[in-house]
């Protein structure tokens, strides 16, 4: 049975993951794989992977390490692709220096566009980014 989230949507479904998709993992949490259920369509969840990557899904606490990263994946996205970022909501507690206005201050100016998002869990919030359709080649 899939984990259901607030809105009582199955996260997998949130996040948009489609039959044989191949999905980045990176700092993810022990319990993610719970929180999506049963994955159906051969959805494949790994920690590495050959670029270009089809989907990624980053969760990160601090800014330096997200801006990083998203730099990183920048060159390596299909063109196609996507990356939910995941940070600690405010209510968790959990030490951050992100926001969702501090993703987009490093995400815009990279070439991406935020596109929707959801709640992960009850820690956990996501945006979920592309490429800019007019910088992609």
């Amino acid at each position: 049975m899939a984990s259901v989230g607030y809105s009582g949507i199955p996260l997998a479904k949130k996040l948009g993951l489609k039959p044989s998709l191949t999905l980045l993992t990176i700092n993810a949490p022990k319990e993610y794989r719970s929180w999506l259920g049963e994955l159906s369509g051969e959805v494949s969840l790994v920690e590495k992977a050959k670029e270009p990557y089809e989907a990624v899904h980053v969760f990160a606490s601090e800014s330096a390490f997200l801006n990083a990263t998203l730099s990183k994946l920048r060159r390596e996205l299909k063109q196609d692709g996507f990356v939910w970022v995941s940070w600690p909501k405010k209510s968790s507690k959990v030490p951050t220096d992100i926001t969702e206005d501090v993703i987009r201050e490093i995400a815009l100016p990279l070439g991406f566009v935020d596109i929707k998002v959801c709640a992960v869990s009850e820690i956990w919030s996501g945006l979920k980014l592309m490429i800019r359709k007019s910088e992609r080649k």
